[in-house]
């Protein structure tokens, strides 16, 4: 073992510029999921802060706002609970009561909740289960920017959690490249072990060793940078208005703040999930390359040419083969299905990881053909062909990481904009109106409002369904109060049934519902929580998920009315009626816009929150993909100097050689993105057929409201500013890296 621990030393001292990039990969790994795990921390607990509304008031009653249902559980009973959107309020007798405990106090602002001036518990004696009691901090839930702030933080939460899995992601598999590709440069050195008597076991346990010490600095190090880096996390994630601005991450960065000079600190579960994952990849990605290492043989080594010959074994293309088929056969199984679910932002987010991983393991066996297919001219251009296509370790570890970053871009990014786009086209699709009043508890003061057809006001609510007995499932729905001037105003995907025949004891359900057969009868609970029968009236399409449930305003509770769409009458002027519209609205924030404003504000392409978070992803993956390019070429380089020199020596110039050097790395980036443009054409095609399988098809009889609905015709969008830009960004490092690696400080007559 002491033996071990001496020749392990030895080979991080003098061969350190081999580990470097390994080094920083696992560092910046480790630093990324501490940072994610601080704010996820500070996510689940929240400051309390102060109550504003009823801060002079010990005690404040509110109506429960959660529904709770039992559904089965396996063999047990559970309960389920979901928030409702508009609780009843505290009833006039409960109040009566809390008045003869002592003085209460209305907010307008929070109507729904009172303040009284009592004790704790004589006012919990008097409510008991009828509503809810807060005291202390817990007063601020009443504020009426409590449910926006919970709301905020499970954003925070989910984009934390996502950004934290494609860290993991990432670096594990820059580690493990980069350990396989220092086990390939290490070849001679360890044939030369064996040929001195070495066993497999000896230099696997040697690897895995050196790895360990790595893993233990690199660990150590990232969880420094975590702490420092989570706090500029934060004010990033305000800035964006992704988080809320009084969202606090404590680390090194907040001076202000002592909490992190506690060894508490230190073992939070944050450090310790991010060091043990360090640590973990990097055993783990030394291990399968130390595998390959035992089974150097003495002569092999010894006889090794510059020519790379079975470079994937037979235990990597099986693994890749499988992971190619489980992709494919995701996507198939969930388009046969449930198509919806690939629009659905956990799924476009997770299911290309495996297609990229197959693909990265596929890499050297699809890298091989690509730099025969390149033809460039003169001696340089020859050189640069062929040294690629020798060298075929190198130029897959180089072009390994461009494909991840391709494929993340073109994924991640053109997904995201697809949906939006087929959500955008989907809205203006069922939008007959041509003016919309918008604003916050609108009326019309006035009627009818002249040079006017067709008038719906509506109101934004939800209902709750117990589904298959298992689950309690909210879907977003639009309370009306005329639902023939819905048909007018609308051009709703109707497959069966009418939806002028919704009234106040019917409701309209798209095809996700379990029960969507015209004249089932549903058991539902309201927005205010009250349960109740509905039949259905009438069925609209799945589309891409924004077909929600239709009610009227009486089961509504006291969700009020934030929208009004208008249609004209023939040769009635847009500008007169607008006039005429916002001078008979009343409210607050009234806004009338025409239909293409409206969509255009509310439908945008990608959400700025969205996009914001998916360029912090791409952005992590970009910095891999240079730390491990960087590291890859100076590694290379560091071997090469005996065929630079005698390139030289053949009379190639310095800027010959370096236009060699230039060229590698592009033909190499060029096969990564080719490979990663083919991976985003698989994820984003199978987008296509979703939403090929997605376009409505009005049924005969479909009733009012059923358009000619065009279907989801946008197709698939690739984002080709943001996969451009990530390409040339791996071309500079890749040139960079390959050019200034071989020219300073080499032995090799390049630099200079």
């Amino acid at each position: 073992m002491l033996t071990t621990l001496t020749t392990v030393w030895a080979n991080l001292r003098t061969r350190r510029h081999l580990f470097a990039g390994a080094f920083v990969a696992v560092a910046l790994g480790v630093a990324l999921v501490a940072s994610m795990g601080l704010g996820l921390a500070a996510a689940a607990d929240p400051p309390a802060g102060e109550p504003q509304r009823f801060a002079a008031q010990p005690v404040v009653v509110m109506p429960h706002n959660t529904l709770t249902v039992e559904v089965d559980r396996g063999p047990h009973r559970a309960h389920a609970s979901k928030k409702i959107p508009y609780p009843q309020p505290v009833d006039k007798e409960l109040l009566h009561e809390l008045a003869a405990l002592g003085a209460v106090h209305r907010d307008h602002l929070a109507p729904d909740a009172v303040g009284v001036d009592a004790s704790a518990a004589a006012v919990r004696e008097v409510v008991g289960d009828r509503a809810q009691v807060l005291t202390g901090s817990a007063r601020r839930l009443a504020e009426p920017g409590a449910e926006r702030d919970a709301q905020a933080v499970v954003a925070v939460r989910a984009m934390l959690g996502t950004a934290g899995g494609v860290s993991a992601f990432v670096a594990v598999f820059v580690t493990a490249s980069t350990f396989a590709f220092v086990v390939a440069l290490r070849r001679r050195e360890f044939g030369l072990l064996r040929l001195a008597g070495a066993t497999p076991g000896r230099v696997r346990r040697q690897l895995v060793t050196e790895a360990l010490v790595v893993g233990v600095a690199a660990s150590v190090t990232g969880c420094a940078l975590g702490s420092w880096g989570a706090p500029l996390l934060a004010r990033a994630l305000i800035d964006n208005g992704i988080a809320p601005p009084w969202f606090t991450v404590s680390g090194t960065a907040t001076p202000q703040s002592t909490s992190w000079n506690s060894w508490t600190y230190w073992t939070s579960w944050p450090f310790q999930l991010a060091f043990w994952t360090g640590l973990f990849v990097a055993v783990t990605g030394a291990w399968a390359a130390s595998r390959r290492a035992g089974r150097i043989g003495p002569v092999e080594a010894l006889r090794d040419a510059d020519v790379d010959t079975d470079v994937m074994p037979w235990s990597r293309r099986i693994v890749g083969a499988a992971l190619l088929a489980l992709g494919l056969g995701l996507t198939v199984h969930t388009l046969w299905t449930d198509p919806s679910a690939l629009l659905k932002r956990k799924t476009y987010t997770t299911q290309p990881m495996i297609l990229i991983t197959a693909a990265a393991a596929l890499a050297p066996l699809l890298v091989r053909p690509v730099p025969r297919l390149i033809r460039l001219p003169a001696a340089v251009g020859l050189l640069v062909r062929e040294n690629a296509a020798a060298s075929v370790r190198r130029t897959a570890a180089v072009a390994a990481p461009v494909l991840v970053t391709v494929a993340l871009a073109g994924s991640l990014m053109g997904s995201a904009e697809s949906v939006s786009a087929a959500k955008a086209q989907e809205a203006s699709e069922q939008t007959n109106s041509q003016l919309i009043a918008t604003g916050d508890e609108l009326s019309l003061t006035r009627r009818p409002v002249p040079g006017v057809a067709a008038v719906s006001p509506s109101a934004s609510t939800a209902v709750f369904v117990r589904e298959e007995g298992t689950g309690l499932l909210r879907s977003e729905a639009r309370a009306v109060t005329d639902p023939a001037a819905l048909a007018v105003t609308s051009r709703l995907p109707v497959v069966s049934g009418d939806i002028r025949h919704l009234d106040d004891r019917s409701i309209v359900v798209n095809e996700e519902w379990e029960h969507h057969r015209v004249g089932d009868r549903l058991s539902v609970w309201l927005g205010d929580g009250r349960r109740t029968s509905l039949r259905v009236a009438a069925v609209l399409a799945r589309g891409t998920g924004d077909n929600g449930a239709y009610v009227t305003m009486a089961n509504a509770g006291a969700a009020p009315i934030d929208r009004i769409d208008v249609r004209l009458a023939p040769g009635a002027s847009p500008a007169a009626v607008t006039d005429a519209l916002r001078a008979a609205t009343s409210g607050h924030d009234v806004r009338v816009r025409t239909a293409a404003a409206w969509l255009d504000a509310t439908h945008p392409r990608v959400k700025p929150q969205t996009r914001q978070g998916m360029l912090l992803l791409l952005g992590i993956a970009l910095t891999y993909a240079a730390i491990s390019l960087a590291g890859t070429q100076l590694m290379s380089a560091s071997v090469r100097d005996g065929e630079l020199r005698a390139l030289r020596r053949a009379g190639a110039t310095r800027a010959q050689v370096r236009l060699m050097l230039a060229g590698e790395a592009l033909v190499a980036v060029a096969a990564g993105t080719a490979l990663g443009l083919a991976v985003t054409a698989l994820n984003l095609g199978g987008l296509a057929a979703a939403f090929g399988l997605l376009t409505p098809e009005s049924g005969a009889g479909a009733g009012a409201g059923a358009g000619a609905v065009a279907g989801l015709e946008a197709g698939v969008v690739v984002p080709w500013g943001v996969v451009g830009s990530a390409v040339g960004v791996c071309a500079v490092v890749a040139v960079g890296a390959g050019v200034l690696g071989a020219g300073w400080g080499r032995r090799n007559d390049v630099g200079g």
